[in-house]
């Protein structure tokens, strides 16, 4: 599958934009057709013009082609450009992706606060794997004070979500907390997920 290899595996986008044109759509699926099968030349030259005339899906996929290596030299800061692109659109997984880039000091200066700031765009819209990483570093104190209530709180909600590794981090976290800390990030989780993502926290 084609996927960039972060914390957690993010697969092609397949979802098109209800301002696709059928052609614009069909060149997509194109595009999208061909990187599965791995001829990543022409999943280059159907996504570039649909991700120059400002596409969201076509920009995050040929992020993940600059980021991989894959029908293109790799080149972590033109997979910078493209997801920022794509997250300035309000794609969730490009402003996952661009989160780990910072966290990880790829293509760009580590910068935990910026890692941050996308983790919480795309946490925001639901992303299991940006809230997943948000535990990670309110857990460690990366770009944040260090917190295990929010880190809890981050773990429960992304575990809700579906990711398989956040309800073990959740539970071990848990054990360096009194339980009225537990019982605090518990209600501000379900506060959070209620709220749809707008109360998360203190």
């Amino acid at each position: 599958m084609f996927t960039l290899g972060t914390p957690s595996r993010l697969a092609l986008a397949t979802v098109l934009a209800l301002a696709f044109t059928p052609l614009a759509a069909q060149d997509f699926q194109k595009g999208l057709a061909a990187a599965q099968a791995g001829d990543f030349a022409t999943a280059l030259q159907e996504w570039t013009p649909l991700a120059d005339q400002g596409n969201a899906s076509a920009q995050y996929n040929l992020g993940i082609m600059y980021g991989q290596g894959q029908g293109v030299p790799q080149d972590d800061a033109e997979a910078i450009r493209w997801y920022r692109l794509a997250a300035d659109q309000g794609d969730a997984s490009a402003q996952y992706n661009l989160g780990v880039m910072y966290r990880r000091g790829d293509g760009v200066p580590q910068d935990y606060a910026e890692a941050i700031r996308w983790y919480r765009l795309a946490a925001d819209q639901g992303n299991a794997s940006a809230q997943y990483n948000l535990g990670i570093m309110y857990g460690q104190g990366q770009g944040v004070l260090q917190d295990n209530v929010m880190a809890h709180m981050w773990y429960n909600i992304a575990s809700a979500n579906g990711n398989d590794k956040s309800g073990e981090w959740r539970d071990e976290r848990a054990g360096l907390m009194t339980p009225a800390d537990i019982s605090k990030a518990q209600a501000m989780a379900r506060e959070c997920m209620s709220s749809g993502y707008t109360k998360c926290g203190y």
